[in-house]
């Protein structure tokens, strides 16, 4: 299915609003404290004159296939052909143009890089159709290293990639396919395709209508794309294996044996509420890695955490990519080696936390029964939802107002409702809170969506995490166990609160499975009790 115009409309409008939002409201970044300060408190680089600016040119560049991909390529000042820099790729976002990065690459030459940036195929100017971050766009990111390295003064042994979204997952691919690349710092982007819009076994409705119109706009959808997403909007089932192998073909953790073997150091970045691509799947990936690595996850939507730094303007998430780069390609004594490899920003207090290990960052788990049993009705919204893709999310980040929504008045009949009692001390959720429960259904399909709240004193719930769940083929009237793992966060609950826990089954961020009619029953057998287990940082 071909998204609508209307559809289409949205997307723009959508984004728009993100970049708008973005612009008006964010300021100076916040003082880093904690396992950041340090690096933080570098001194700024003396001001260079322009006669030492770096060379800017456009180019055409032959991808796979002879595919024309337009490039720009900044090169250091002062170049005299006998001397090699590290090389720095930087493939574009979905749907962006191909001067996406320029403020970031003309930094990155300043500082002795060569830096080509290069639109994928099948947008904008560039040849060819979207194929996705399939095998094509992972060949023509090999060969715009081939052509930096006969056209540049590039060193081959000092190779690196990143980019934001769409430009992170082909690095990361290359990553896998390509050993000349040394380092990646893969912002915004996924891991797990199918993890990061079809999690739970759930279609990320808007997602998919944001990407699908947005490539409509901005390129050219290969037929097999528009499939994916016909099929994806429409939910349909007997096409579920063919989109699922679609989708791990173009997945990073599918090839996590040849990223390892090659051995690239790998900086992952994101930020708590990506609407498109959640933090669990890259913390996952994270765990996984065995070479060089860090994570980093701070407050905000898809591409926020470093989408002022693409103006040019001061950014914690450039400053650590630069970092990086500079660490693994120059060999520089910077410290980030010795850094905690986990670097956490919290929604709440904007403070940064340093660990050695995702595993590590709660220090506790707090349970929540979910006892007693809890029927609701289907498709009907109970009232308590995700947000809105983008805005939500950006609207926690600058004004810390998540969405919100008063537990009391929630109709029972349409959402099962658990709380805790009252905290006496602040609980800091910090990680993966995981659902268990009992389900029995009067349908063979279903879905539900789990949300956790933070309810203040006169009933108001401010969301700290939520996940979706679709199941199929089940017998009706036969309980069957489920377990949930809700997008990962970093949130403090103030003392006096409780945590809330609310299921219903309609939300406009998912496309709900629900047949006309069904009913939901959540049960808590005394041999396997239902639980939420919150994760906190004592």
């Amino acid at each position: 299915m071909t998204p609508s115009r209307t559809t289409l409309r949205a997307a723009i409008g959508t984004v728009s609003a993100a970049v708008l939002t973005a612009t008006v409201l964010i300021g100076a970044p916040a003082h880093a404290t904690g396992a950041a300060a340090a690096h933080r408190a570098a001194p700024a680089a003396p001001a260079r004159s322009a006669a030492a600016l770096p060379s800017l040119r456009f180019v055409d560049i032959k991808g796979e296939g002879g595919t024309t991909l337009k490039a720009n390529v900044f090169t250091p000042a002062g170049t005299d052909g006998t001397r090699r820099h590290p090389l720095i790729v930087l493939p574009t976002s979905w749907a962006m143009p191909q001067i996406e990065y320029l403020a970031q690459a003309r930094k990155l030459a300043a500082a002795g890089y060569v830096v080509v940036g290069y639109n994928a195929r099948g947008f904008w100017q560039s040849g060819g159709q979207i194929e996705t971050a399939g095998p094509q766009d992972i060949a023509d990111a090999s060969k715009v290293i081939d052509w930096a390295l006969a056209h540049t003064p590039a060193d081959p042994r000092k190779v690196g990639m990143g980019g934001v979204s769409y430009g992170a997952g082909i690095s990361l691919l290359t990553s896998a396919f390509d050993k000349r690349v040394k380092a990646v710092a893969a912002l915004s982007g996924w891991s797990d395709l199918i993890d990061s819009i079809y999690s739970g076994r759930t279609p990320h409705r808007q997602a998919a209508e944001v990407l699908g119109g947005l490539g409509e706009l901005t390129g050219r959808p290969s037929p097999e794309l528009r499939q994916v997403l016909k099929d994806f909007l429409s939910a349909n089932m007997s096409r579920e294996k063919d989109m699922i192998a679609w989708g791990k073909k173009r997945s990073p953790v599918t090839y996590i044996d040849r990223i390892n073997a090659n051995g690239a150091a790998i900086m992952l970045g994101n930020a708590w509420g990506d609407s498109l691509f959640p933090p669990n799947q890259y913390a996952a990936f994270f765990e996984k890695l065995k070479g060089p690595k860090r994570l980093e996850f701070r407050p905000g939507d898809h591409a926020t955490a470093e989408g002022l730094g693409l103006f040019g303007l001061p950014n914690d998430t450039w400053t650590d990519t630069e970092r990086w780069f500079d660490h693994y390609l120059k060999g520089a004594d910077n410290g980030i080696d010795r850094e905690s490899p986990v670097l956490l920003k919290s929604r709440s207090t904007g403070a940064y936390e340093g660990y050695k290990s995702w595993q590590d960052v709660p220090s506790a788990h707090r349970r929540i029964a979910l006892d007693n049993s809890r029927r609701i009705r289907t498709n009907l919204d109970s009232g308590a939802d995700g947000g809105l893709i983008f805005l939500s999310s950006m609207m926690d980040q600058f004004l810390k107002l998540p969405p919100m929504a008063s537990i009391p008045l929630l109709p029972r009949s349409l959402a099962a409702v658990w709380q805790s009692a009252p905290y006496g001390t602040g609980q800091r959720v910090r990680g993966t809170t995981h659902l268990h429960t009992t389900v029995t259904s009067t349908a063979e399909s279903g879905t539900a969506i789990a949300y956790l709240y933070d309810v203040g004193p006169l009933g108001l719930g401010k969301l700290v995490t939520h996940g979706p769940f679709t199941f199929h083929g089940r017998t009706p009237g036969r309980p069957f166990g489920v377990d949930l793992d809700l997008f990962s966060t970093a949130y403090d609950v103030p003392a006096g609160h409780r945590l809330a826990v609310v299921v219903d089954t309609v939300d406009p961020l998912y496309i709900a499975q629900n047949p006309a009619g069904s009913r939901l029953t959540f049960s808590s057998p005394a041999n396997d009790p239902s639980y939420v287990s919150v994760p906190v940082r004592d």
